[in-house]
């Protein structure tokens, strides 16, 4: 009997960015709050396009930088967000959680958020690398660049975020676009030195798997042939 009502009284945490349970607020007086009453901004495609547009005319191709910029202050105010409300729902730290359990708190997270669909690959983990793919990106779907990858935003937040969780400055580098017609976004984050020599084969057209596969062979300050 002891054991069952122990398993009765006993708290299962679920899906904490489940939408239902997640957004709430008045949306007619457009409030909108998280679980935890901390305030939610909606950010429509009007938005993002003149948001795109102004910077264009504004800086030109500096854009993508300021982009970029704006993604990395973004992304470590996440961290903050994210780590706060998850270790509080579940009652452990992200370093005592299980890796599958903090993937898909953060896959959940991003959906809900309206950003889409977010997943991991760890084959290129050893060789320093972390692939990150999305899809459904508003970010990828507002800007009007079609000549190169255009999720700027989402190179910053993913490289300040995974910066604060792993303690050490990483950078990234998008590697495909669904502006360009891709099926996924694909980001490649690792430290800034080793990075930053896929922009040159960017420039020359070179695909995703063909810029990882070089990335993983270069040695660190050198550039792959």
């Amino acid at each position: 009997m002891l054991a069952a009502e122990k398993l009765i009284n006993q708290h299962i945490p679920g899906n904490y960015f489940a939408p239902e349970h997640y957004v709430q607020g008045d949306t007619e007086l457009g409030l909108i709050e998280n679980r935890e009453g901390a305030r939610l901004i909606a950010l429509p495609e009007t938005f993002l396009n003149a948001l795109n547009q102004s910077l264009e005319h504004e800086v030109g191709p500096a854009a993508d930088v300021v982009l970029k910029q704006c993604g990395r202050w973004w992304g470590k105010n996440f961290y903050r967000r994210f780590t706060s409300e998850v270790s509080q729902y579940y009652g452990k730290t992200l370093a005592e959680m299980e890796m599958v359990e903090f993937l898909q708190s953060l896959k959940e997270c991003w959906k809900t958020y309206g950003w889409g669909l977010i997943d991991f690959d760890f084959g290129a983990y050893s060789q320093g690398f972390l692939v990150v793919k999305t899809q459904y990106s508003a970010f990828a779907k507002t800007r009007n660049v079609q000549d190169r990858p255009s999720c700027l935003i989402e190179v910053g937040l993913l490289s300040a975020f995974f910066s604060q969780l792993t303690g050490r400055e990483l950078d990234g580098v998008q590697t495909s676009c669904e502006s360009m017609q891709a099926e996924w976004n694909y980001f490649i984050l690792g430290l800034p030195e080793r990075v930053k020599v896929a922009q040159a084969w960017l420039a020359e057209a070179q695909d995703h798997d063909t810029i990882l596969a070089r990335l993983c062979t270069a040695q660190p300050g050198t550039v792959a042939s």
